[in-house]
């Protein structure tokens, strides 16, 4: 007799469905496992043996086989213990084989029985409501998979709780989802002395996910004002909360099960690998621009990372996903990022005060952003100066718009771009428009096409520039809540585009 339980093996974001076999069979005594396990799935004998011994259930002299089917579908990770050790007691007539059957279980088993939190249980759940089917978790990853609301969630804190459950001795009640995270304290874009049209950039960017990159003396404000752009962006759709959440399930960074409105905001370091940036390693998990999807990527001192982290972000930045390629696996993860980044003009920095800069002016500019190439910087809707601050400025109350006010502007923008979009699910923002759609909403007037005409000829601007300067262009028409792009939108997208930070 074989008995079946059914969990996950993860692909990135998608769970594929595991249909976990157990036979217990006449022989010499044996715990085997196969169908592509790794070497933390081999260990699950040893983890459910003790499991079980803890509750006083002895094993019997027979041969065990326990057989992970697809077989030919790799299997890692510790949560395989709990539904293997749901099958067994299936098999050996503990808990009844439907109940077994009827359930996808994932969970890492201590030696004592207790049941320990995985990653994973939201992407589990949205299979497990797929195939109708009931999610057994531990207790702790309960809140995380009780969002989806199409199945119902069982969280237990040990295997003595899953047996009492199913044989009706202890029903255990369903998992509530966790709680909303709050946003915290977010700093206001009104403590930013002056920089002005660095600001009107930033809300540029905001209501249009356009990417921006900033170059400005050391201390002139460029991470002070990418701190301050998660206080006007606006809040993660249910849609994209579920999204994002998903990737950071599966990376492990869901807290108590809380799921988050406020868009991401990841700043990796220079040093940063490109495992790290774009994702990979042993088991290929989300890199930063995956847990950056439908957030921010800000990059701070772009020029000082390696090249070859900076050149694979140019497929990303144009596709919205990723496709991490191993020997042993082929992931792919969304990655609807806006990208900020910023920069020194040279590696000293004062390349800009004839007073304090070096003798290699301006061959050391010329070489400091040299590094970075020509079509990554093709992708950057927005390129603009960030002017070193006057310490008199200092000394001036705050002033200009508070967050809130912007960020009432993002959300009208924003919302113009949602009914704008409504019949096409997959675009969100104008930086996703392209082809006929973007020649039928981004299209000027007749002396905004006679402007843009001029600036492509006269400047050279690429087709893949020539459209984003559309897009932007087509942000600040959002902005302004004019139905039509105008020349004064073309020339305001345009003077952004033309800054160039090799020259500013």
């Amino acid at each position: 007799m074989v008995a079946r339980a059914y969990t996950v093996a993860f692909e990135g974001v998608t769970a594929h469905q595991v249909e976990v076999q157990c036979a217990v069979t006449a022989g010499l005594p044996a715990f085997s496992i196969v169908g592509l396990p790794d070497k933390a799935v081999s260990e699950a004998r040893d983890r459910v043996r003790a499991a079980l011994s803890s509750m006083a259930i002895a094993l019997p002299s027979k041969r065990i086989t326990i057989n992970l089917s697809p077989a030919d579908l790799p299997k890692e990770g510790s949560h395989f213990d709990l539904p293997i050790a749901l099958a067994l007691l299936a098999a050996l007539g503990i808990v009844p084989e439907d109940a077994a059957e009827g359930t996808v279980s994932l969970g890492e088993l201590s030696l004592d029985g207790s049941l320990v939190p995985v990653t994973g249980a939201l992407p589990a759940a949205m299979s497990a409501a797929e195939e109708d089917r009931i999610l057994l978790c531990p207790r702790a990853s309960g809140p995380e998979a009780a969002w989806v609301a199409a199945t119902q969630v069982i969280g237990a804190a040990s295997l003595a709780d899953v047996v009492r459950h199913y044989t009706g001795q202890s029903p255990l009640p369903p998992s509530e989802p966790g709680e909303v995270s709050e946003t915290g304290h977010l700093r206001d874009l009104r403590e930013v002395k002056g920089q002005e049209r660095a600001k009107r950039a930033l809300e540029i960017a905001a209501a249009g996910r356009h990417h921006l990159f900033m170059v400005g003396a050391p201390g002139s404000g460029k991470s002070m004002l990418a701190a301050r752009l998660p206080s006007i962006l606006p809040p993660l759709s249910p849609a994209e909360a579920l999204e994002t959440s998903m990737i950071h399930s599966v990376a492990g960074l869901l807290d108590q099960g809380g799921i988050s409105r406020t868009r991401p905001f990841r700043e990796p370091h220079h040093t940063a690998s490109m495992a790290a940036i774009v994702g990979g390693g042993r088991r290929a998990l989300p890199g930063e621009i995956s847990l950056a999807h439908n957030g921010v990527l800000f990059m701070d001192e772009l020029p000082e990372f390696a090249r070859p982290v900076l050149e694979t972000l140019r497929q990303p930045i144009e596709t919205g996903q990723v496709m991490i390629a191993r020997a042993n696996a082929h992931v792919t993860y969304p990655c609807k990022f806006m990208l900020i980044a910023a920069a020194n003009p040279c590696r000293c920095g004062h390349m800009y005060d004839p007073e304090r800069a070096c003798a290699r002016v301006p061959t050391c500019g010329e070489d400091y952003l040299g590094r970075l190439s020509g079509p990554l910087l093709d992708r950057l809707d927005l390129r603009i100066e960030v002017p070193p601050v006057r310490y008199t400025d200092l000394d001036l109350p705050a002033d200009g718009d508070t967050s809130e006010t912007v960020r009432a502007r993002v959300l009208a923008a924003c919302e113009i771009q949602d009914a704008r979009f409504a019949d096409h699910p997959d675009l969100r923002s104008n930086a996703d428009v392209q082809g006929a759609l973007l020649e039928e909403i981004g299209t000027p007037d007749s002396e905004g096409r006679e402007l843009l005409g001029k600036v492509a000829e006269r400047f050279g601007l690429s087709a893949r520039g020539y459209h984003r300067v559309l897009r932007v262009a087509r942000t600040i028409a959002d902005l302004a809540g004019s139905d039509t792009v105008r020349k004064p939108h073309v020339a305001e997208a345009v003077s952004f585009r033309l800054t160039s930070p090799r020259e500013v």
